[in-house]
C-alpha cells in the first residue's frame, strides 16, 4: 500500500527543471500584468524593469541620432507609434532610404525581453537585438547610391542586428517567405508550427531570450524559434542570408534593442527586460 501511495504521489508531483532549463525558460506573467506598461511586485522581484513607461521616450533615441526622430515616432494612448512614412525614397526591401530606427540608449548582453505589438493592414516592422550602432552606421556610410538603389541592406539610420519579425503575413509580400514571416529570426530561421499570430489590429505578446550563443523567439506563449550561434545550422543560414557579406554581423556583443522603422504604422507597448 505504501508503494502504491508513493507511486501515485510521484505521478502528480511536478518535475523540477534542470539549471539549464531554468536559465532559458521564459517568465510566466500572471493575469495581474494585464494593465499595459506596468510591472507587478513579482516581476520586480524577478528582475524585470520597464523600457517604456507609457508616457515618455526616456532611454530611447534614434540610431545615428542624438534624440528621438519625432517625424518617425510618437507616443499615442500609452503606446509607441511608428508613424507611416508615406511616399519617400525606399530601398528594394521597402525600408525608407532615410529611416529612423528607435534604439535603447543602453546596451544588453544576456537578457529576456518581452513586449506587445500590433500591426496595421499590410504592415512590416520588427524588434532587433545584438545591434551595434557603430557597425550599422559604418555599413550605411560605406554604401554607394548605386548599391543602395540595388537593394543594399543598410539604408541610413537602419540597425544591423538579429530581428524578431513583425508582419501582416497575409497582406505583405514578405509573408510568402518562411524566414520573413511574423516571429521569424528574420532571413535566418523560420517560425515552427506552434506559431499562432493574432489578427491584424489585435495585440500580440512576444519574447526574446538571448543568453550566450543561445536564442529563442516566443509568440503568444509558444516557443516558435530556437537557435545556437556558431553551429553548422546557423553558419549555413547566415551564408545563405542577406547578411553573409557583413563582417562581424553575428558576433556576440552587448548590443542595443531597436524598434524598426520599415515605413509602416505599427504599435508597441509593455516593453520590459531583465538580465539573465
Amino acid at each position: 500500500m505504501a508503494r502504491l501511495l508513493m507511486a501515485r504521489l510521484l505521478m502528480v508531483l511536478p518535475v523540477a527543471a534542470t539549471p539549464a532549463e531554468a536559465q532559458t525558460r521564459p517568465t510566466t506573467f500572471s493575469a495581474t500584468t494585464a494593465r499595459p506598461n506596468q510591472l507587478t511586485d513579482g516581476e520586480r522581484a524577478a528582475g524585470w524593469r520597464l523600457l517604456f513607461d507609457g508616457r515618455t521616450l526616456t532611454g530611447w533615441r534614434g540610431l545615428g541620432y542624438d534624440t528621438v526622430p519625432t517625424a518617425h515616432w510618437k507616443i499615442a494612448d500609452g503606446t509607441i507609434k511608428k508613424i507611416a512614412s508615406g511616399k519617400v525614397p525606399r530601398v528594394a526591401d521597402g525600408r525608407p532610404l532615410n529611416g529612423g530606427d528607435l534604439m535603447t540608449v543602453e546596451t544588453f548582453g544576456d537578457f529576456e525581453l518581452s513586449w506587445e505589438w500590433k500591426v496595421t493592414p499590410g504592415a512590416n516592422s520588427g524588434v532587433k537585438y545584438n545591434v551595434s550602432e557603430e557597425l550599422s552606421v559604418a555599413q550605411a556610410g560605406a554604401m554607394t547610391p548605386a548599391a543602395v538603389a540595388q537593394g543594399s541592406i543598410a539604408p541610413n539610420h537602419s540597425a544591423l542586428g538579429f530581428e524578431y519579425q513583425m508582419l501582416d503575413d497575409d497582406r505583405h509580400p514578405d509573408g510568402q517567405m518562411p524566414t520573413h514571416r511574423a516571429g521569424a529570426l528574420y532571413d535566418l530561421v523560420a517560425p515552427n508550427g506552434a506559431k499562432h499570430v493574432r489578427p491584424v489590429g489585435e495585440w500580440n505578446q512576444s519574447r526574446v531570450i538571448f543568453r550566450g550563443n543561445h536564442g529563442e523567439h516566443w509568440l503568444n506563449g509558444e516557443k516558435i524559434v530556437e537557435f545556437e550561434l556558431g553551429t553548422a545550422r546557423m553558419d549555413s543560414a547566415l551564408a545563405a542570408s542577406k547578411y553573409h557579406s557583413i563582417p562581424g554581423f553575428a558576433e556576440r556583443r552587448k548590443g542595443h534593442i531597436v524598434l524598426q522603422d520599415h515605413g509602416d504604422e505599427v504599435y508597441f507597448r509593455s516593453i520590459k527586460v531583465r538580465g539573465l
